[in-house]
């Protein structure tokens, strides 16, 4: 399921794209490029809220049997990443990222179904969290499909979509089996609350004239 959605979301990233005057070749090779940072990423930063149990048997870090990675991480590779393949394939950063956007959300609703199908990633019982999960992408995708057409600036599709998935995963996470905490605080709460307040804040400053 996750090399399905790899494969759908690079595909529905690359025809979005194209249909907003991007060169397709160049976005889908761009796109293809960022699925390792983003694999890595996602990978490190699961590594990480488990540091605990990793820490004590370090093999496990890069076993590919071994299974756990973190959409936040995955995120965050892909994005450092963007900055300078962008540019060297000349494509304009805020469009290349409403693609991806699109790519990311589709590639979610087949990873999620895949987590339901795997028994991780689930909530507390009697509580679907994948499929809600999955939900919540397919949700992002038809209103930001709905409403692109309207958008002030390039950019403004990923911004919009990141801050409505922050917000849902916010209200998600308390329902999660197992929670990574520091102290009292959800880590990955405290991502998605971060997400959303930053995307939120940029797309308002932006649409209302405070980026040249």
């Amino acid at each position: 399921m996750l090399y399905l959605g790899i494969v759908a979301g690079i595909l529905s990233g690359t025809v979005w794209a194209g249909s907003r005057g991007l060169d397709p070749a160049r976005v889908n090779a761009a796109m293809l490029l960022l699925a390792l940072p983003a694999m890595l990423g996602a990978r490190l930063l699961f590594v990480g809220l488990h540091w605990s149990v990793y820490r004590r048997q370090p093999g496990r870090i890069l076993r590919k049997s071994d299974a756990g990675a973190a959409l936040f991480g995955g995120l965050a590779g892909a994005l450092l990443t963007s900055l300078p393949l962008a540019k060297a394939f000349h494509l304009p950063l805020g469009a290349f990222w409403d693609a991806a956007a699109v790519c990311l959300l589709v590639g979610m609703i087949f990873t999620k179904i895949g987590c339901l199908l795997n028994g991780c990633c689930a909530g507390r019982s009697r509580f679907p969290l994948q499929l809600l999960e999955a939900g919540l992408a397919a949700s992002i995708l038809c209103g930001a499909l709905a409403v692109s057409d309207r958008l002030p600036f390039d950019g403004a599709l990923f911004l919009a979509a990141l801050a409505a998935y922050g917000a849902g995963r916010f209200i998600l996470e308390s329902r999660r089996e197992t929670i990574a905490r520091i102290g009292t605080v959800s880590l990955n709460r405290a991502v998605s609350a971060g997400c959303a307040t930053l995307s939120a804040a940029a797309l308002l400053f932006v649409w209302l004239g405070g980026w040249p």
